[in-house]
């Protein structure tokens, strides 16, 4: 791999140790590690001008379902609370199989690297006719993106009393015996890995309490992390009471669900024991503010999270309901929320900026990722703050208050994926006219 010198950079934010913010800056960049910050250095590989640019770590997506991108702005889901938008959704992700797979985890992952994103979760869930997880990590690492996908299941249907239509489920030993296939076919638990396999039941209204705890054991078995949904919104926190006698938090802990190799989605009712219990167990959450917003779902209480100790990431979740997987705008829209429930001091643009990057990677177990450091990864956003996003900004390292919410350049383990807001690594415009005719073909 080319040795990299990323040359003059007017603000680097490196969300190191000690948060250090660095002015006309170099960075060199050499088999997929930072190996040299400083000014004036020199490099006999590619250089890459950051005059008038603002440079961050990559940006991490700790939830996602990449496959929903083929199902933006569904009608008779566009207004729905959670549960009814699940089941207008289900019959159509019925229809899907690995190309659609393929091509909607392509478009997402694209549509997050030219967001500045590096990192990214997908928590899929279904896999209808003949789509399997590999299909997504296929197509990560066509894209060149680093991966952390999670063998997501489904085991209780309409018959039995939950949510998905009996033909997206599937019997809990199929379950775990896929779920330890992908993770011993594509889990690298190494510095620097481009794939790391989670295990992640769907939520508890989908899966039994044995799948769950059965998921724990098999997880820790292997030695790999934990994802759900948790205490999304009131309807959730209804179920487990009438299900399960308890809270949310309390039926995650009788299960084995706490604990510093497991992330929860959402988590937008948690109370305050149970986010006293994730931060003493330093379990994380990744925060999706913008399908909290669209589903209508209400505000997570990060600032108390946050303050509490607990690990907290951002997540974009699927592409139909949010229906964006636009990182940064994600991190503003952070802040945003924090400021609406908790004033306007309650989050700055720089604390939300360090959720999407350091925040991310502590969640996903990737002390390798997340800050600009000698010995790091070599994931770097370049954001041009010359345009008219920042124009008359005082503080062009504040991106997001008033800054581009698009990439110049974005570099994944030392290789460059964006060029001057263009993805470089597949046919992007041919992926996106594929994208669309599959869509067509589901809308009937």
């Amino acid at each position: 791999m080319p040795e990299i010198l990323i040359r003059n950079a007017s603000h680097v934010l490196t969300m190191d140790d000690a948060r250090r913010e660095l002015g006309g800056a170099d960075l060199r960049l050499k088999d997929g590690q930072i190996v040299e910050i400083g000014a004036g250095l020199q490099s006999d590989g590619e250089v890459v001008e950051a005059a008038g640019c603002v440079v961050t770590p990559g940006l991490v997506n700790t939830h996602h379902h990449l496959y929903q991108t083929l199902t933006r702005a569904v009608p008779g889901g566009q207004d729905a609370l959670l549960f009814g938008w699940l089941q207008t959704l289900y019959p159509i992700w019925s229809r899907f199989g690995p190309e659609e797979m393929f091509t909607s985890a392509q478009v997402g992952m694209a549509e997050l690297m030219l967001s500045g994103c590096t990192l990214t979760s997908d928590h899929l869930y279904l896999y209808p006719n003949g789509a399997t997880l590999d299909d997504t990590i296929h197509a990560a690492h066509e894209i060149g993106m680093r991966f952390h996908p999670t063998r997501g299941a489904m085991s209780i249907g309409e018959s039995d009393g939950g949510l998905p239509p009996d033909s997206l489920v599937e019997s809990e030993e199929d379950i775990l015996i896929d779920a330890a296939r992908v993770v011993d076919a594509f889990h690298d638990a190494g510095e620097g890995s481009m794939c790391r396999v989670g295990i992640a039941p769907c939520s508890p209204f989908s899966v039994s309490r044995e799948l769950m705890r059965d998921a724990a054991l098999l997880a820790r078995e292997k030695g790999v992390m934990l994802h759900t949904h948790l205490a999304e919104n009131d309807e959730d926190i209804a179920y487990s009471l009438e299900k399960f006698g308890c809270r949310p938090g309390q039926y995650a802990e009788d299960l084995g669900w706490i604990g510093d190799d497991v992330w929860h989605a959402h988590c937008v009712k948690l109370d305050g024991q149970e986010i006293d219990l994730f931060a003493r167990t330093k379990t994380g959450v990744a925060h999706c503010p913008c399908s909290n917003c669209r589903l209508g779902s209400g505000i997570a209480p990060v600032r108390a999270m946050r303050d509490a100790g607990v690990p907290v990431g951002l997540g974009v979740d699927g592409s139909a309901s949010n229906d964006a997987g636009n990182l940064v705008l994600e991190a503003r829209q952070a802040m945003l929320l924090q400021r609406v429930a908790r004033g306007a001091d309650a989050m700055s643009a720089r604390e939300a900026l360090e959720i999407a990057t350091r925040g991310g990677a502590e969640v996903l177990g990737r002390s390798d990722c997340g800050q600009i450091a000698v010995g790091k990864r070599a994931d770097i956003a370049i954001w041009d703050a010359r345009g008219i996003e920042s124009a008359g900004s005082w503080d062009p390292a504040a991106l997001l208050l008033a800054g581009p919410v698009q990439v110049r350049h974005l570099f994944i383990e030392g290789r460059q994926t964006v060029r001057d807001g263009h993805v470089t690594t597949i046919d992007l415009p041919r992926v996106i006219e594929r994208q669309n005719a599959m869509a067509k073909v589901l809308a009937g």
